[in-house]
């Protein structure tokens, strides 16, 4: 079997179709959101049933991204920010892509500035909210 399906197929009791339940997913985010914290993409996958695998991640990181543009529509702040990897606590290369508010490294001080600042608003957003 090839590498990265028999990656992708190892958690044979999961549903893979939670991968892209963008409902699921965005009300696990907006939990986050209202306890003012962020998640691993390791945390996030292991709540819909899986453990980590980067196609998996990818397959996910597609659904953040749908996410993004509904909370867009909905005038709420993007959540997508609060996944992040475990190592250094900052989101993985694919959420830096296109951005158009930062210009600068996808690591260290000033992208961790520039994290704190969008999770602030998301936190500040969701706080209260039911």
């Amino acid at each position: 079997m090839d590498p990265i399906l028999e990656d992708f197929l190892s958690d044979p009791a999961a549903d893979l179709s939670a991968l892209h339940d963008v409902a699921r997913i965005k009300a696990l985010l907006e939990n986050c959101a209202r306890e003012g914290r962020a998640i691993s993409y390791s945390e996030l996958l292991l709540n819909l049933g899986f453990r980590f695998t980067r196609p998996k991640m990818r397959a996910v990181c597609k659904t953040l991204d749908r996410i993004d543009v509904l909370t867009e529509q909905e005038g709420a702040p993007a959540l997508a920010v609060l996944v992040v990897r475990e190592g250094d606590g900052l989101p993985g290369q694919g959420w830096w892509t296109g951005r158009t508010d930062y210009q600068g490294l996808w690591t260290g001080p000033d992208a961790h500035a520039h994290i704190s600042k969008l999770q602030a608003a998301v936190f500040a957003y969701w706080k209260g909210r039911a």
